[in-house]
Order: structure tokens, then sequence, then C-alpha cells
């Protein structure tokens, strides 16, 4: 029977601890968060994180801007909060409306207040190894990891998906950890193979269940990124649960796993860019 891995009890831990800092500073972290259009799933995404820091006692500003936005009004808010003191932390909720160019709109952060850590010259610095900010999903998988007692170093690690967003720097901090990492996707000759071989398997494709136990190698730690709807519209991850909970050694449930972490680790880079500022 597998360790079921607790996301919220460890989100709740890291809070915590951001909460306690926090504590002690006489000027508070700020974090603004900017939101285009009407996307439900944005919507849900953007209020747990302003909740989230009005938990650990964080200055937030939430700025919701109409689908209509052009892209010069959008970047001119971004140069207002570049400029703006009291915001250490800047995130632009992704997907933007198709008429604005992700590129242009995250290129446009400081670098310094990229707590996303989308930025090229933060995901250069995470190839070196040598960072400030690491991507919220992926640091978050890492913590859960390390908190479950997982060691990664001599492991064989299994990424399945090739994102920027996740697939990519989960692969680099597996292997800053000394793990041997495989990086597999839609054009894989035979993921089932790739897959039976992971000691640590981390999954992030989008595909609701397509990873069911017959993937997993027996002992196997199962990391499901995922977040998907079933065909009953009920939340659930890109690995089948149900058979793949009997063969691993820990796995990660959705909801309740991953998901807390994003935010968690949010709110860990937010603490950490107004630290890099001399907030104290």
């Amino acid at each position: 029977m597998a360790t079921v891995i607790d996301g919220k009890a460890i989100s709740a831990k890291v809070r915590a601890e951001i909460k306690a800092e926090v504590d002690k500073m006489t000027v508070k972290p700020g974090l603004a968060v900017v939101i285009v259009g009407e996307d439900p799933a944005s919507k849900v995404y953007v209020r747990n994180k302003a909740k989230g820091c009005e938990e650990v006692g964080f200055y937030s500003e939430v700025h919701e801007l109409p689908e209509s936005t052009t892209e010069a009004e959008l970047l001119a808010l971004i140069e207002r909060l570049n400029a703006n003191e009291k915001i250490d932390g800047i995130l632009v909720q992704l997907p933007l409306p198709k008429h604005l160019d992700e590129k242009i709109v995250i290129n446009a952060i400081r670098a310094d207040k990229d707590v996303d850590a989308f930025h090229p010259i933060n995901t250069g610095k995470i190839m070196i190894g040598d960072y400030d900010f690491l991507p919220c999903t992926p640091a978050g998988v890492m913590r859960l990891l390390k908190e479950t007692g997982v060691e990664v170093s001599g492991k064989k690690c299994v990424v399945v998906g090739r994102s920027n967003i996740v697939g990519k720097p989960q692969a680099m901090l597996l292997l800053q950890q000394n793990g041997t990492v495989t990086i597999c996707h839609s054009r894989t000759a035979d993921l089932k193979k790739e897959c039976l071989e992971a000691d640590i398997l981390v999954v992030a494709i989008g595909k609701a269940k397509f990873i069911t136990g017959d993937y997993v190698k027996p002992g196997a730690v199962v990391i499901d990124v995922g977040m998907d709807r079933d065909e009953n519209g009920k939340l659930c991850g890109d690995v089948d649960f149900a058979s793949a909970e009997p063969k691993a050694s820990a796995i990660t449930p959705v909801p309740g796993g991953v998901g807390p972490m994003t935010i968690a680790m949010l709110l860990t880079n937010t603490l950490k860019a107004a630290r890099l500022f001399g907030k104290k």
C-alpha cells in the first residue's frame, strides 16, 4: 500500500514557516497578481493566491483586467508594478487571451520581481544551478519529495512532459539533486518502457488518467502534476490513481497533492524577493 503524499499538510507547514518570518518583518513582502479576461480556472487560482497572501501576512494587489485589454495597456501596468517599491513579486496569470503575446509580457516583468521564474534570465539561472527563484510547481514537487524522505540522488527519474513551466525545469531540479533524468513526451518511442524504469515518475502532460498502473514500476514514487476532469466532470490527475497506487511506494493524490504546493512556493519566492530587496 503506497504512502499517499499529503500536499495540503506540507503546504500548511511551508505557509506557517513563511508567516513566522513575516511576523518578524517591519516591512511586509508585496505580491501583485494580474489577470486578463474571465477564464474560470484562472479566477480560482488568483483567488487562492490572494487568500494565501492574506494568510501569511503579505501586502497584495489583484489587478483584474477585461478581455479587451491591449498589449500596450498590460505592459504599462507591468511597468508601474516594476517601479512600485511596495511590490516585490509580479505574477501575470496564464494563459492570456489570444491577442496578447505571452513571451513579450513575461519578458516585461523585472527578473528580480519574476516570482513565477519564467523570465529568460531566471530560466537560464536554473539551467546553471545558480538561481534566485524556482518555478512554483517543480519547486513544490521537490519539497514534497524532501518532506516524504525520498532520496533523489542516484535514482532513475522520468519526467513525462516537456513544457517550459513544469517538464523542463522539473528535469533540471532532479538533475541538480543527482537524479539520472529522462524526459518523455508525445514523440517518445516506447513511453511505457521508459516509465517502467522510473524510481521517481513525475507526470505533467494534461491528459486525464493517461498513466495507468501498468506504467508504474513496483515501489516507484509517483508524482501527478495533472489537473484534469474525468468523464464525469470530477477533478483528477494525469495518473490513474486507482491502478497506480497499489504498485507505488508513494503517490500524490489529485486534488490535494502537488496543487497546494504551487501557491506555497509562490509565497516562498515572494518572501525571497522581498529579502533580496532588503526588506527586514
